[in-house]
Formats: structure tokens, C-alpha cells, sequence
């Protein structure tokens, strides 16, 4: 007499197989919000460039989509030179500071002090960006620049820059220094036992050993301040500039969208279309920057581990 056997699966597998199924539902959502993302702005953006050549808007030095008639101008390098003008300020900011202060809480600070520290640059990080801009617009610029005798004007992208680049620092803090907290403690003892202090093991050993994490905070930052809307309509005004006189009014892509969408331009109008496009963009150079950083983080990572 022969008897089968039947495989019955238990409750704690049929709880892990929802769970996978539950997970790739996440992901295959986030993957579809992605795709309808672009597909709703590249619809507006083919329709905004069956209208306006792409050799005027990628070229062209003025922007003005606002204006009547032939008045009217679809150059977006204004806008994109703005961008990378007061993210690059930022950058200058929050950089060095950022790294110094990953160095300090990962390397030199007691387990006390960081643990105060950190949760601090966190909630830093987590602060409405609206209040940044009203720190720059209503203290930073009348009281400290202007107070040093600094040529500028209430909107400026020089205030605008250093206050983001405050604002950008506590993401490259946090993140830098949790990748050099990740570094093996053997790989410091082992340079301690040869002779070398805490600054050469920091910088010799540390931080090369975490340049992967380090690059992916120094890009994560940087998509932060390109991306960066309210504080820049607020501190650096709305003015397209292709200048590089950090006093001057400087308007980005971001800020240009969040001015021009309020709802007093009719749907389906060349001006209504310029968002999409300037979106579309923006989504392109936050984009090509990701696939940047992505490369540099597998080339570091495959040199340090």
C-alpha cells in the first residue's frame, strides 16, 4: 500500500510569500508612479516644442514665456545657469562644513557628544525650507551682508546660496558620517599600531575606505540644492540671469515653476506649457547627475573593498 506525500505549506511560509508579494507590489508601484510621472510631463513637453523650436529654448539667453507676442522668449540657459550658479554656491558651503563635521562626530567626538550632535543636524535637516527663506530674506541679508557693507540688493544670490548651503550641510554631515562610522575599527587599529594619529588614520585611512558613501552624500546634497524651490524664490528673487556676480537676482527652474504655477494662466497655453518643459528638464539633470553618482560610487566601492 502506497501513500503519498503532500506538501502543505505552513503558516510561516505562506506569511513570507505574502510578504514578497507585498514587496514587489511596493516596488512595481513606485516603478509605475515614476513612468507616469514622465510620461505626464514629456506629453506637455512635445507639445510645448511643437510650438517652440529646441534650438531656442535649449540656446537661447533670454527667458521671458510670460510675455505678449513676439515679446515673448524660450531661452532656458538663464534658468539652468541659475541653478547650477546657487547650487554651486551651496556647495562651497556646505561641503568642507559638512565633511569636517563627519570627520569630528565619526572620529574625534565622544560617544556623548555625538550622540547629542547628530540627532541635532538631523532635526536640522528636517526644518521647513520656508524658514530658511525667511531667514535669509528678513536677517541674513539686511543684518549680515548689507551690515558688512556687502553690495547687494533684498533678493540676491549670494544669501540665497550660503543659506542653502546650510541647508544642504546637515544631509552631507549625516550621510558622510555614517559612512565613515561604517569602516571596520580594525583597519584604525591597525594604522594606530604602525604609528600613524587619529588625523593621517582619518584622512589616509577612514575616508578613503568610505569614499563610496562619501560621493553618494556630495550628490545627494547636490540633487537637494538643485532641487531646492522656496528658499530661492524667496531670498534670490525671479530674475533669469546669466551672470556671475552672486549680488545680482538670479531665478532657477524650480523657483520658476513654483512662481509661474498658481493658477492664473489658462491650462493648455504656451505659458502653461513651459512648466512641463522646465520640469521635464530639471528631471533630466537630476537624472544624469543620479547616473553619475551611481557610477562613481561602484568605481569607488570596487577600489576600497
Amino acid at each position: 500500500m502506497s501513500t503519498s506525500l503532500v506538501y502543505r505549506p505552513s503558516a510561516r511560509s505562506r506569511a513570507e510569500g505574502a510578504i514578497k508579494v507585498a514587496l514587489l507590489g511596493a516596488a512595481l508601484l513606485s516603478v509605475a508612479t515614476t513612468l507616469a510621472i514622465v510620461g505626464s510631463l514629456l506629453f506637455e513637453t512635445l507639445s510645448f516644442f511643437g510650438e517652440v523650436p529646441v534650438g531656442d529654448f535649449l540656446f537661447g539667453t533670454k527667458w521671458s514665456p510670460t510675455f505678449a507676442g513676439e515679446q515673448a522668449s524660450f531661452g532656458v540657459l538663464p534658468l539652468l545657469w541659475g541653478t547650477l550658479f546657487l547650487t554651486f554656491i551651496a556647495l562651497l558651503v556646505a561641503i568642507p562644513l559638512g565633511l569636517l563635521c563627519a570627520i569630528y562626530l565619526s572620529e574625534y567626538a565622544k560617544p556623548r557628544v555625538r550622540k547629542t550632535i547628530k540627532p541635532v543636524l538631523e532635526l536640522l535637516a528636517g526644518v521647513p525650507t520656508i524658514v530658511f527663506g525667511y531667514f535669509a530674506l528678513t536677517f541674513f541679508t539686511p543684518s549680515v551682508l548689507q551690515g558688512l557693507g556687502v553690495n547687494v540688493g533684498i533678493y540676491n544670490g549670494l544669501s540665497a546660496g550660503l543659506i542653502m548651503g546650510l541647508l544642504v550641510l546637515p544631509t552631507i554631515a549625516s550621510i558622510a558620517e555614517d559612512a565613515m562610522s561604517a569602516v571596520p575599527q580594525s583597519l584604525r587599529e591597525g594604522a594606530f599600531g604602525l604609528g600613524a594619529n587619529r588625523m593621517q588614520v582619518s584622512l589616509r585611512i577612514v575616508f578613503p575606505a568610505a569614499l563610496s558613501g562619501i560621493v553618494a552624500a556630495l550628490v545627494l546634497g547636490a540633487s537637494r540644492a538643485i532641487g531646492e524651490t522656496v528658499l530661492v524664490l524667496l531670498a534670490a528673487g525671479q530674475s533669469p540671469n546669466l551672470g556671475v556676480d552672486p549680488r545680482e537676482s538670479y531665478q532657477t527652474m524650480a523657483a520658476f515653476i513654483a512662481s509661474i504655477a498658481r493658477g492664473d494662466i489658462p491650462t493648455g497655453s504656451i505659458e502653461y506649457k513651459t512648466i512641463f518643459a522646465v520640469g521635464f528638464t530639471l528631471f533630466l539633470l537630476t537624472f544624469a547627475l543620479n547616473l553619475i553618482s551611481i557610477r562613481l560610487v561602484r568605481k569607488y566601492r570596487q577600489v576600497y573593498e
